[in-house]
């Protein structure tokens, strides 16, 4: 009889021969932007990797089992090998449960995806890390002033991803912060510009030969309690106090008044927002004491992405003024569907524009020196500045200082809802033949190399990435010796 094969303890019994990557990150089920966009590379690589997910986020119903979710991902992806597996955690999970799992598990690198401040046990424990496996950071800090605090989260990574070109010229910049090599000059980082990508497989412009259409004019006619508008205005995101909901809807009120009473009535702004929310506003209180003459629609239900779809469809512009934002799936989405938009110019925002100066799309690289494109005195009426036709960009009119004892600073660039209202007006003015021609030369920018935000280019970002590092990766050494010189 032969006898059973000795394995070490913690070896995986796996036979897959692709890389383990253990991701931190909300639950890939959750409908988070965080979770969405994990969701997607995750998806878009599994032919590439294997993968396990510490899912947090939330108070957490499955918290303490292992989720096998590996047939769900083979049946959307057709990659008959898919493994992913979630460990569900209350919160941000702990240094135990990821000592566990790279004990059974024993993945080949570990990413990490959100706000650092959420998981910082794990930057606490990277010296212990680091001796077994990488870890990886898919950073989407937004705005400026330089975090310098988060520099000793970025030293304690293998490779960096950012999510925007401002984000890239942030990273890159603090990373290289008074960090002088010996020939005098900055270090050398390993920092790749892999914005979130768009599946423009399910984020598309229909037409009367999709096999979606007839579900789609049921939605609409639904959605719309069957009535036909204009000019329809669609935001999609949290009501909380930096995406500035409320200003969208004072914005609004001061673009109606401009129109007749029968123009007005043909037109709606349609909010995919919680009305009420302890991190935002009352927004039903909003619209009936700062705008009750106009319509003002709240869709507060879960939706499908296929539905999610439908609703960039049935609109004519998205509208995204947050006064600082990683990226804004909203935008890139919007785009993706043939739909335009207006945008604030911060953060990952800029990336959606297009913008151009001396007629080229500016890089990643470039952003590492002008920072941003916020400065409306130094870009707003620059001839040497352009943007795509899809886009209506509006500049911040204040700067101001937000913070907390964990990030003690961030910009807040602010719009004004009234110059917001001249952008909606503008879009409004335009034929709507030609704002759909101009929404779908969104979606040819979107797809294209010169962005880089779709689905696709992301997932290339990250097989580059992991892989690149994995190659060069060496284990932390467990001690520094020093040599002790008397004088």
């Amino acid at each position: 009889m032969a006898l059973p094969k000795l394995r070490k303890v913690g070896e995986d019994i796996s036979t897959s021969k692709k890389k383990k990557i253990l991701l931190l990150s909300d639950d890939l089920r959750m409908h988070s932007g965080i979770g969405t966009v994990s969701r997607e590379f995750v998806r878009g690589t599994v032919s590439e990797f294997d993968w396990i997910q510490i899912g947090g986020a939330i108070k957490h119903p499955d918290a303490g089992q292992c989720i096998d979710i590996s047939a769900d991902i083979a049946q959307q992806t057709g990659v008959i090998d898919a493994s992913v597996k979630i460990y569900p955690v209350d919160g941000y999970g702990d240094p135990d449960l990821v000592r566990h799992l790279i004990e059974i598990e024993n993945p080949d690198a570990i990413i990490h995806f959100t706000d650092p401040r959420f998981w910082g046990w794990l930057y606490n424990i990277e010296h212990e890390i680091r001796q077994q496996v990488p870890i990886m950071y898919y950073t989407i800090w937004d705005d400026l002033p330089l975090p310098i605090w988060n520099q000793p989260f970025y030293e304690c990574c293998d490779w960096l991803g950012a999510i925007s070109k401002q984000t890239y010229g942030i990273v890159k910049n603090v990373r290289d912060h008074n960090r002088p090599t010996e020939e005098g000059k900055t270090q050398s980082w390993q920092v790749d510009y892999v914005p979130h990508g768009i599946n423009e497989k399910v984020f598309r412009p229909l037409t009367d030969s999709d096999s979606l259409w007839s579900h789609y004019i049921d939605f609409k006619k639904h959605m719309l309690n069957g009535k036909d508008y204009d000019f329809v205005l669609y935001y999609n995101n949290r009501n909380i106090r930096r995406k500035q909901t409320s200003d969208i809807i004072l914005a609004w009120n001061d673009f109606c008044k401009e129109l007749s009473t029968e123009q007005a009535d043909k037109c709606l702004l349609l909010m995919h927002t919680p009305a009420v929310d302890p991190n935002g506003t009352n927004l039903h209180a909003v619209k009936e004491m700062l705008c009750p003459a106009f319509n003002v629609q709240f869709s507060e239900k879960h939706i499908s992405e296929s539905e999610m779809m439908f609703m960039y469809n049935l609109a004519d512009v998205t509208i995204n003024i947050a006064s600082n934002e990683g990226f804004g799936l909203s935008g890139a989405e919007s785009l993706m569907c043939g739909t335009p938009i207006i945008n604030n110019v911060t953060g990952g925002l800029q990336d959606h524009c297009g913008f151009k100066i001396d007629g080229k799309f500016l890089t990643a690289e470039e952003y590492v020196k002008i920072g941003s494109l916020h400065d409306d005195k130094l870009w707003k009426d620059n001839h040497r500045v352009t943007w795509g036709e899809w886009a209506i960009p509006v500049w911040p009119s204040n700067r101001s200082i937000q913070g907390s004892p964990e990030t003690p600073f961030i910009f807040d660039d602010r719009a004004r809802f009234d110059e917001v209202a001249e952008k909606i007006r503008e879009w409004y003015n335009i034929l709507p033949a030609v704002r759909r021609d101009r929404g779908i030369a969104g979606r040819e920018f979107v797809t294209s190399s010169n962005s880089m935000l779709s689905a696709k280019a992301m997932c290339r970002g990250f097989v580059k990435g992991i892989t690149t590092t994995l190659k060069k990766w060496k284990p932390r050494k467990r001690f520094t010796i020093y040599k002790i010189e008397d004088k």
